[in-house]
């Protein structure tokens, strides 16, 4: 293995020439405590940045083997770790101002989740750190010199700060323990949850509002701490031997109501974003929700490919079948129900919806629109006529936000009220309405009586994944969209995905998938199998290449097959029906 000084006389040696002098990095090298790998070199300054990796012992790194010794473990020390890189990569550029030319070194930009992520991977033996790093440059004449500095100085100094146990202040050392602890204990309270007969549960204390519309950081002055009513209260006893108490939602039909303003939907968001943990003082610590839960919304102009959507809408004036509904640009109440049919064939127990983000004439019909236009004339079941016997049927409990319409009431099992940011329980209060107010115009549609909510697998035709004019592995460009081939499917409406690390791991995953689909698979078996392919081999097992991966974070595995179903190419073979 070359050493420190055969890297820098190297470096030296490429100093004013040009940029493709660099190539001749690639290759490993002993920096005393530490190796540095430099497994990808960008092809010229314009390029994205070079792949590298730190690699240091975990003897020598000297952290405490118990916070690493199971799966969360691992995840909260990586993540502990990332974000400790990632600041002080960060630092040089601040305190230099914008226009600063201090290096650019990249292990990625967590947020308030913690995610498993391929920046930090920790293995039995060493404890490795993968970043990108820009490699200096005038023009598109290498900077040597400059380089030596960057990869025999700058980043072992970021290394010994990251990596090494021995950099810690007791501080740190007392922060690292409770973040481990802390997503042990969340893990523990989510799998309690389906015992328990709970969708999710809201701690006590829990500061839900965040800072802005465009902001993920909680609200710092003036947020109301949330507090569980009475009736809904529940307690966990965890591993660490902490106990937290709040609101459990239970299964079934939850509403959540309230004046404008009054924290409905930051509450449902804040339910929506549970199915990650967070960080300690996100203040949705304790905000858990079940990993399968699925917000779902309208969505005009997505692409629908044979899903059946013959439970909500039927008989179309065109003659459409909408048992195997197709079409290149769906309304918002044909992209509503299809969005609802793929969570529910990927496997969700829980939907996510909030009337602001639906397509009226999907959720409710009231009386007066039924009188105007006749059942047999109305080809749309709304989903207060299908809510009950979804979860009847198939166990898939939803959680809604209903401000403008009380329809919901009567087939609610509870209904929670938001006040000025507190929740209170008017399930009885919401029932004796209903019950005075009579029969909204529930169950009068044609069709509005009996449904059978079989789920249809749908099986992808060979080759869907795989265009002919398709040359590069596909790629995320940002959090809410993928290039695949010629084609870009619009992520914007999952808004489960967190971060664009997660996108970019499902655009490689569905170059894995492609390699599966072969007309017999289904999508979901397809999903499910690359699953567990990353749970025994990791995120890296989703490169398109050997060695250091990039940055990903672990996408859910309903938002991998939600990706599919918008690639606006996809082909359905055939459909494998169940009971």
């Amino acid at each position: 293995m070359q050493t420190t000084a055969d890297l820098e006389r190297m470096l030296h040696s490429i100093d004013g020439r040009g940029y493709g002098g660099y190539k001749q990095l690639r290759g490993r090298y002993d920096l005393g405590p530490f190796d540095l790998a430099i497994d990808r070199v960008q092809t010229d300054p314009y390029a994205p940045p070079s792949l590298m990796r730190i690699i240091v012992d975990r003897a020598d790194a000297g952290f405490d083997a118990a916070l690493m010794d199971d799966a969360a473990g691992q995840t909260a020390v990586g993540d502990f770790l990332t974000r400790r890189f990632a600041a002080a990569a960060r630092a040089p550029q601040r305190s230099q101002g914008k226009d600063a030319r201090a290096p650019r070194i990249s292990i990625g930009r967590p947020g308030q989740e913690v995610l498993e992520r391929t920046s930090i991977l920790i293995s039995a033996d060493t404890i490795e750190a993968r970043f990108s790093a820009e490699l200096p440059a005038a023009g598109r004449r290498a900077l040597g010199r400059q380089a030596a500095t960057l990869l025999t100085q700058t980043i072992p100094d970021l290394a010994r700060h990251a990596l090494m146990a021995e950099s810690l202040s007791p501080a740190d050392r007392t922060a690292l323990a409770d973040h481990v602890a802390l997503l042990r204990d969340q893990v523990d309270l989510c799998s309690q949850l389906p015992d328990r007969g709970l969708v999710a549960f809201v701690g006590d204390g829990a500061i839900l509002p965040r800072r802005s519309g465009d902001s993920d950081a909680p609200l710092e002055q003036g947020a109301v701490p949330f507090a569980s009513p009475a009736s809904l209260e529940v307690g966990f006893e965890l591993r660490s031997g902490r106990t937290v108490r709040g609101m459990g939602v239970p299964v079934g039909i939850t509403v959540i109501a309230g004046g404008g303003y009054h924290g409905k939907s930051t509450l449902l968001r804040a339910i929506e974003r549970g199915v990650y943990p967070h960080i300690a003082g996100d203040g949705r610590e304790w905000v858990i929700t079940r990993p399968d839960a699925a917000a779902i919304r309208a969505e005009d102009g997505r692409s629908v490919a044979d899903v059946d959507i013959a439970p909500f809408i039927s008989d179309l004036p065109s003659g459409a079948d909408t048992v195997h509904f197709s079409t290149s640009n769906a309304s918002g109440s044909t992209s509503q129900a299809a969005n609802l049919a793929e969570a529910v064939e990927a496997g969700t127990t829980a939907l996510i919806i909030d009337e602001d983000t639906s397509a009226t004439n999907f959720m409710i019909r009231d009386e007066r629109m039924r009188r105007l236009i006749p059942a047999d004339r109305e080809p749309i079941t709304p989903f207060v006529d299908r809510i009950r016997p979804l979860y009847e049927q198939r166990g898939v409990s939803t959680v809604l936000v209903a401000g403008g319409s009380g329809a919901f009431f009567d087939v609610a099992d509870h209904v929670i009220a938001m006040d000025a940011y507190v929740p209170h329980d008017v399930t009885d209060k919401a029932k004796r309405i209903a019950a005075e107010a009579g029969d909204p115009g529930g169950e009068t549609d044609a069709g509005a009586g009996a449904v059978d909510f079989a789920v249809r697998r749908r099986v992808p035709a060979d080759g869907t994944l795989r265009p002919a004019d398709k040359r590069k592995p596909a790629k995320a460009a940002g959090r809410g969209e993928i290039r695949f081939g010629r084609e870009d499917i619009d992520l914007a409406a999952v808004s489960q995905i967190a971060d664009a690390a997660q996108t970019q791991a499902i655009a490689h995953a569905l170059d894995r998938l492609a390699e599966r689909f072969d007309g017999g698979l289904s999508l979901v078996d397809g999903v499910a199998e690359l699953d567990r392919l990353v749970d025994a081999e990791g995120l890296d097992a989703l490169s398109p290449h050997a060695g250091n991966p990039g940055t990903y974070a672990r996408p859910r595995t309903i938002d991998i097959c939600a990706a599919v179903n918008r690639y606006r190419l996809l082909r359905i073979a055939k459909v494998l029906e169940e009971g």
